[in-house]
């Protein structure tokens, strides 16, 4: 397998900026002096036409004069020049570069073309590059930082790779604050050469990233990004921000860098697939990064949670409760050792509640220490520690009881935090995340962070972290099938496709579509397709009443609600009736099926769908008549797995109804996982096949049965 590109770009040895000045107002210069001024070793070559000097560094006016061929070529400079500049770079052998520059295919059909022309250039001399449209990178291992603003001195564990340039620059500040440090941060804009899915895969690669970070619009090679993914996750967490999934999303991120978006309900589905937990904020996907990155695994669900405060303990508590977490009751043993530090009328069995004791140290310190030596919980959420923040609320309060002391002088009476507080998680290996309503400067806010503690600043955020910590670890823990090989394609099925496209059909009839379903192993209705009423009452005899009636044509892919399909049909004279007022619906001769009556409560569908950039995708939800009103469905992309079709049951909301329910057995799922499975075959053996449609699935008793199947074609497959 070729290396990652992004190893050498990541790691210079030397850089060329062209579109650097000594204008402090001039955006290449800003990205030069975060080059020069946070740290980076290596050198550093200003190209300038008519500069000598370019921030106390020797400038050259050609790419050509430079002493050495650099490692990385940078260019901010107008959209016109980037392309020979490139070339240029190219034929004295640089291999990698940085496109800043914008205006590129973002702005429509003249930037899409000289975007593709850019490509051609990069390919020419076997470039590879990160653009355009972009702000650059940040690599804290070697001091590294290529945006407009400054980053922190200390390295970090938290990768991130972004589709928007923001995310990794003007962040920067609210990062620093809030103690969030990148190991590597990668912004990728218009991704016309190296894309989110190589950002991923080195980031996994990369030693010093702890956990990664995802800022999506949109992706290209979605069958490559599940790929990545899945050999990640299972030993680094994966979390992910989609912005592309509604109308309004969609075209700002067309507008923005090009991409392509997809449907919410699609992204959730390759997610889990892949193993990645989706998030719905950029203040959760930086928070939630950071807390996977810097604390111990969690071992288990079980939650302590200690407050000062009765509402934070309820609020905390209610969010682990609903994410699937526990919050045990004490050991009497326990409590009895919380109860000698706590107010008779505080609560200690779990939430442990201190009703507004100021005495810090049993708050950070002795009651956590003595919850977490205990083995009785694998977390610990903590509210209500505070320093400086509260001095400085109630001073002008407080003031003249202390002599009106100075202000400076008022603050000192307040004990810093135990250092041995801010050991615990790692003496312990358990989870500790802090929650405050005091600015993140409060003195023991800031020593958390400072410390690698995660410092959230309401009850509710601090639990939806830790909730991200427990889905990890539930991804880490499932269960993984190898993907079974493809079965051989049928040639009955190829040649009922090969001759509905000759015969210019759009669609397979319902008949043909179950044929060609159950050569695949998909249990269908027993059928028989009749042309005529005599034909039709012959074939109600064989099958047995009651039946099915339903007019059979490809012409005719949806019968619901128009009059072609009649249900129950329980004798010969009823057949007579029903057959001529589908034929009268129709308003022609059509082939009708008559088909078994089948009896089952529930019922399911199953489907396949295309998407540019991902391929064929396998669908299943709740079926029959409520298939509009509830949308309870979810996805995964073919090939699928035994795995992945267990937890596409789990997924949906109506997932009781596969068990027991009011008396039902439970539903044949090993079955119904087979048809899963079937479907992705059938679109990876026939891409012609652009849509599959089975709804309803009915269970007849325990098995699922393919009540109504609709197969439709097209001459190019989208993917």
């Amino acid at each position: 397998m070729p290396e990652n590109p992004l190893h050498l770009l990541m790691n210079p040895k030397s850089i060329a900026v062209v579109g650097a000045s000594n204008n402090p107002m001039k955006m290449g210069t800003m990205q030069a002096l975060s080059i020069i001024k946070d740290g980076y070793r290596g050198k550093f070559y200003p190209v300038h036409l008519t500069e000598k000097m370019v921030l106390g560094h020797k400038a050259y006016a050609r790419v050509e004069d430079l002493p050495e061929t650099p490692d990385l070529a940078i260019l901010i400079v107008p959209t016109k020049a980037v392309i020979e500049l490139l070339d240029r770079f190219g034929k004295i052998g640089t291999k990698k570069a940085i496109i800043i520059t914008a205006g590129f295919k973002e702005t429509g059909t003249t930037g899409r073309n000289m975007e593709y022309d850019l490509v051609a250039v990069a390919e020419k001399y076997g470039i590879r590059f990160v653009g355009p449209n972009c702000v650059g990178i940040i690599n804290s291992q070697i001091h590294l930082n290529v945006t407009v603003a400054g980053m922190p001195d200390e390295p970090g564990m938290l990768g991130l790779a972004s589709q928007s340039g923001t995310y990794i620059t003007q962040t920067l500040a609210y990062l620093r604050e809030r103690g969030i440090r990148f190991s590597k941060a990668i912004s990728l804009g218009n991704e016309a050469n190296i894309n989110i899915v190589d950002a991923l895969e080195f980031l996994g690669e990369d030693k010093h990233t702890k956990a990664i970070i995802l800022y999506i619009e949109g992706l290209r090679d979605g069958r490559r990004f599940i790929e990545v993914a899945r050999k990640i996750t299972p030993h680094k967490p994966v979390l992910a921000q989609y912005v592309g999934g509604t109308a309004a999303g969609a075209r700002a991120g067309l507008s923005h860098t090009g991409a392509m978006a997809g449907p919410d309900f699609l992204y959730n589905g390759i997610f889990r697939q892949a193993g990645i937990i989706r998030v719905e904020s950029i203040e959760d996907l930086y928070a939630h990064g950071w807390a996977l990155a810097t604390k111990p695994p969690l071992r288990g669900n079980r939650v302590g949670v200690m407050t000062n405060s009765g509402g934070p303990a309820t609020a905390m508590s209610y969010v682990c409760d609903l994410g699937g977490m526990e919050v045990p009751r004490f050991s009497e043993k326990l409590q009895k050792e919380i109860r000698q530090h706590i107010q008779a009328q505080a609560a200690g069995a779990n939430p442990v509640d201190m009703t507004f004791d100021l005495d810090m140290r049993k708050l950070a310190l002795t009651i956590p220490e003595l919850i977490m030596k205990s083995g009785e919980v694998d977390a610990l959420l903590l509210h209500g520690t505070m320093g400086t923040g509260f001095m400085r609320e109630v001073y002008h309060h407080a003031a003249d009881l202390f002599g009106n002391i100075p202000f400076a002088e008022f603050m000192k009476l307040f004990n810093p935090i135990d250092a041995e507080a801010l050991k615990l998680p790692h003496k312990y290996k358990i989870p500790l995340l802090i929650s405050t309503f005091f600015d993140i400067d409060d003195s023991y806010a800031t020593a958390y962070k400072n410390s690698g503690i995660p410092v959230f600043n309401s009850p509710e955020k601090t639990a939806r972290a830790l909730l991200s910590m427990y889905r990890y670890k539930q991804i880490k823990e499932r269960q993984r099938c190898k993907v079974s090989t493809l079965p051989q394609k049928n040639p009955a099925a190829a040649g009922f496709i090969r001759d509905a496209l000759k015969n210019k059909q759009k669609a397979l009839d319902e008949h043909t579509a179950k044929i060609l379903l159950s050569a695949y192993g998909v249990p269908v209705t027993k059928e028989i397709l009749a042309k005529t009423e005599k034909e039709a009452i012959a074939a109600a005899k064989k099958i047995g009443y009651p039946i099915a009636l339903k007019a059979c044509s490809w012409e005719i892919m949806h019968k619901s609600g128009k009059g072609l399909i009649a249900l129950n049909v329980e004798d010969e004279i009823k057949l007579k009736i029903k057959f001529q007022n589908i034929q009268k619906a129709a308003g022609r001769k059509v082939p009708v099926l008559v088909q078994e009556m089948l009896s089952g409560n529930r019922e399911f569908l199953a489907g396949m769908t295309r998407f540019a950039g991902f391929g064929p995708c396998v669908v299943f939800g709740l079926g029959g008549v409520f298939t509009e009103i509830y949308n309870d469905t979810t996805i995964r992309l073919a090939p699928i797995t035994k795995c992945d079709t267990e937890e596409m049951f789990a997924d949906i909301h109506a997932r009781k109804l596969l068990g027991d329910f009011r008396g039902l057995p439970p539903v044949k799922k090993d079955q119904l996982a087979k048809t899963l499975r079937a479907l992705g075959n059938i679109a990876l053996l026939h891409p012609e096949i652009t849509e599959i449609d089975l709804n309803p699935i009915i269970i007849s008793g325990a098995k699922p049965i393919v009540a109504d199947a609709l197969i439709v074609l097209a001459d190019k497959p989208k993917d």
